[in-house]
């Protein structure tokens, strides 16, 4: 009786145990995380450039830190003339779609209301004629809606650029932190990590050791996981979309299938807008077209992905789907890879007596 009370009792205390370390580490990556993001990633970027710093400070024989410093002002300098060539590219193209709404809604949208609407109205009026006046008010009524809306979605996005304006002093000055704290990350990696370890015992330096080397490996089987998905995609793609008799199929194909990449938007962002504007264009078989190869991706790779990612991370392709879904609504991307990724190292600590968390 003894032993079982003090099996509950564990049991409770444990349990209670695992949901103070998820309710930490929740609120971390909620809020504390905004705060410190700068560092967070002046110091991955620091420890990606450390090894290439190495070789080639120890190739050309120069001084580690000059070496460093050499390599993230390359870094930065490449990364920044790419950011700001796609920044230009993608608000030029958007503020020219936004700008063009209300005469695609004038020319195209509204003239093929009007021609629904007259074979509706001659059925209506075949079977009851007083219910034409009806039917032509709540019509007229719809276009009007319909016109308003169009004008806001345009004044909208005015808005939300304006809003992206007036927070861009803020953003730059976190660049600016990010950029300033990469150098000194980057000239003494060695000497920080040092500083840190030291505060430890050796038990949770090899813990900390083994969990980096565990959590760095998993980042890369992530990245070939979703490489394969992203593959399958554009294959998918490719087939369907010559199928459907679209020029150029095979490189929209990969421009999509890059964007399949993105949790929220998917393949969505270009395949939900482009059934739209053939829709509006009267290009009803195409729209069609394009409307079974987006639901027929969209299905596969829904299928597919939990059981590629948790097949490459160990666990069970419904606690892949089930920690993605809850990971990307409390997180966003961070919480999409995060989840597996935790729940993985969590399986791997168990399977190797670092610390038993479940049976």
């Amino acid at each position: 009786m003894e032993s079982q009370y003090n099996k509950k009792k564990q049991f409770i205390v444990n349990t209670i145990y695992v949901f103070l370390i998820i309710a930490i580490v929740y609120v971390i990556l909620k809020y504390a995380i905004t705060l410190i993001s700068p560092f967070i990633f002046a110091f991955i970027i620091g420890y990606l450039l450390k090894n290439p710093a190495k070789y080639v400070s120890s190739m050309l024989k120069v001084p580690r830190k000059l070496v460093s410093f050499s390599l993230v002002l390359v870094f930065y300098c490449t990364v920044g003339v790419i950011v700001v060539l796609i920044s230009v590219k993608l608000t030029t193209t958007a503020s020219t779609i936004i700008s063009v709404l209300p005469m695609i809604y004038a020319n195209q949208f509204s003239p093929f209301l009007f021609s629904v609407f007259d074979g509706i109205e001659k059925v209506v009026f075949r079977l009851d004629p007083a219910l034409v006046e009806v039917l032509n008010d709540g019509f007229d009524q719809f276009i009007n809606s319909l016109g308003v809306n169009i004008t806001k979605i345009s004044l909208s996005f005015v808005g939300t650029m304006s809003g992206i304006a007036s927070s861009l002093p803020a953003f730059l000055i976190k660049i600016l932190l990010m950029v300033i704290s990469t150098f000194f990350f980057a000239m003494d990696f060695d000497v920080l990590m040092g500083f840190v370890s030291r505060q430890f015992s050796q038990r949770v330096n090899e813990i900390t050791h083994m969990i980096r080397q565990y959590v760095v490996n998993t980042l890369f089987v992530v990245i070939r996981s979703y490489a394969l998905i992203m593959s399958i995609t554009f294959v998918e793609l490719s087939i369907g979309l010559s199928i459907v008799g679209i020029p150029n199929a095979i490189l929209i194909a990969f421009i999509i299938a890059i964007f399949d990449i993105l949790p929220v938007l998917g393949t969505g962002a270009i395949m939900i807008p482009w059934i739209i504007i053939t829709f509006l264009k009267g290009d009803f078989q195409i729209a069609i077209g394009l409307l079974v190869v987006y639901v027929f991706v969209t299905i596969i790779r829904n299928i597919l992905e939990p059981k590629i990612v948790g097949g490459q991370l160990g666990i069970h392709p419904v606690v892949a789907l089930m920690s993605m879904f809850i990971g990307v609504n409390l997180l966003g991307i961070i919480g999409l890879f995060g989840f597996p990724i935790t729940l993985s190292l969590l399986k791997y600590l168990n399977d190797t007596d670092t610390f038993k968390l479940f049976k």
